[in-house]
C-alpha cells in the first residue's frame, strides 16, 4: 500500500474551511451582537444535488423579530408589501413592513387566530382558535364569518387554510385551540378532525377525515393535488388528487423521519407550501438541534434540503417582491432567507 500524498498547509486550511462552511452551526446566536457567519450560509443544507440550485450562498438566514409566545400563520400581502402573522397566546396579529422592517401590532384582539392567508381580492382570511371559526376581513373594514359550524355542530378550532382559484377556501380543523386555554378556549370537541371546503356560495363540505391531526395545507402548482400535514400520528404528509370539488386517492407523500448524528429523529410537520417546481417545503420541529426548521421534499417525496433553525418551526410562506423569500415562524421568532425557489402561490 502506498503512503498518502502529504498535504500542503494551504490545502489543509482550504479543506478545513470548506468543511466548516458546510457544517450547520448548532447553537447559533442570532442576537444583535452575534458574530458574522461565513458564506455560504451553513444552515441552508443541500442534502441532494436537486436542491443545490435553490440555495443562494450569500443569502443569510435572518431573524427579523422575536418575543412572541408562539408564532404561526405567516402570509404575504403583495400589494401592501407586508407580512402578517399570529402570536396565538398573546391574541394578536403582527405585521412586518418590507419598506423599513418595522414590526407593529396589526390586529388586537385577534381571537387567537392561527393560520392566515389572502384571497385573490387581497382580503385577509384567518382561522381562529378562540371563536372556532373561519373569518374574512373585508376591504371596507368589515368582517364576514365564513364558517363556524358543520352540520349544525361547532368546529373544533380551525388551524390553517388555502384559497383555490375557483374561489373556495379549504381549511383544516384539528382542534388544538380547544384543547386548553393557552392558544384558545378549552371546550368540547364534537366533530372528528377533518379537512373542509367552503364553496364560493358559502356551503361547507367535508373533503376527508382520514388524518389524525390535519394541520398545514397547500396545493400543488397546478392545483391538481392537495397536501396536508398530519402532526398527530404517524407524523407525515399526505397527498390527495383534486378533481373540482372532490378529492381521491389519499396516500402518504412522505414521513418526517431523519437520522441526525446517528440517531433517528421523528419530529412533526406543521405548515407546508409548494414552490413552482412542485417541491414541498414543510416546517418541522419537536425533535431537537439539527432537525428543527424547514425540510424540503422533491415532488416524489424525497428529502432534498433543510433550513436549520435554533427554534421549533411552526409555519412558512413565500413572499417578497419576487416571491422567493421564505418567511418562517419559529416558536418565539420570525426568520427569513432568500432562495432561488419561487412560491407556487402567493399565500
Amino acid at each position: 500500500m502506498s503512503s498518502p500524498t502529504p498535504q500542503s498547509r494551504r490545502q489543509f486550511l482550504a479543506q478545513v474551511t470548506t468543511l466548516a462552511a458546510a457544517a450547520p452551526l448548532l447553537g447559533r446566536d442570532y442576537g444583535p451582537n452575534a458574530a458574522p457567519v461565513r458564506y455560504p450560509e451553513p444552515d441552508v443544507v443541500v442534502l441532494d444535488p436537486a436542491f443545490a440550485r435553490y440555495k443562494i450562498g450569500q443569502s443569510p438566514i435572518e431573524r427579523l423579530h422575536t418575543g412572541m409566545y408562539w408564532a404561526e400563520g405567516p402570509a404575504w400581502h403583495g400589494g401592501g408589501r407586508f407580512l402578517v402573522w399570529s402570536d396565538i397566546p398573546n391574541d394578536v396579529q403582527l405585521r412586518w413592513l418590507q419598506d423599513d422592517a418595522r414590526v407593529s401590532t396589526f390586529r388586537s384582539p385577534a381571537r387567537h387566530s392561527n393560520g392566515n392567508t389572502f384571497d385573490r381580492e387581497g382580503r385577509q382570511i384567518s382561522f381562529e382558535h378562540g371563536n372556532r371559526r373561519v373569518v374574512r376581513y373585508e376591504n371596507d373594514g368589515g368582517l364576514t364569518v365564513l364558517a363556524d359550524k358543520f352540520e349544525g355542530k361547532p368546529l373544533n378550532a380551525p388551524n390553517d387554510g388555502v384559497v383555490h382559484p375557483d374561489g373556495s377556501v379549504w381549511f383544516t380543523d384539528p382542534g388544538y385551540g380547544s384543547m386548553g386555554n393557552f392558544e384558545g378556549h378549552k371546550g368540547e370537541r364534537v366533530l372528528k378532525e377533518a379537512v373542509y371546503r367552503i364553496d364560493p356560495a358559502g356551503k361547507i363540505e367535508k373533503m376527508f377525515d382520514d388524518v389524525d391531526k390535519p394541520n398545514g395545507l397547500c396545493f400543488s402548482p397546478d392545483y391538481k393535488k392537495v397536501y396536508v400535514a398530519d402532526s398527530g400520528r404517524p407524523r407525515n404528509i399526505r397527498v390527495y388528487d383534486v378533481n373540482g370539488a372532490r378529492t381521491a386517492n389519499g396516500r402518504e407523500f412522505t414521513n418526517l423521519k431523519l437520522t441526525v448524528a446517528g440517531k433517528e429523529l421523528s419530529g412533526g410537520p406543521d405548515g407546508i407550501r409548494c414552490d413552482r417546481d412542485g417541491n414541498v417545503w414543510s416546517s418541522a420541529g419537536w425533535a431537537g438541534a439539527g432537525y428543527d426548521g424547514v425540510h424540503i421534499f422533491s415532488p416524489e417525496g424525497k428529502r432534498i434540503g433543510q433550513i436549520i433553525l435554533p427554534e421549533i418551526c411552526s409555519n412558512l410562506c413565500f413572499g417578497g417582491p419576487r416571491r422567493n423569500r421564505v418567511f418562517m415562524t419559529a416558536s418565539r421568532s420570525l426568520y427569513a432567507v432568500h432562495t432561488e425557489a419561487l412560491g407556487a402561490h402567493w399565500c
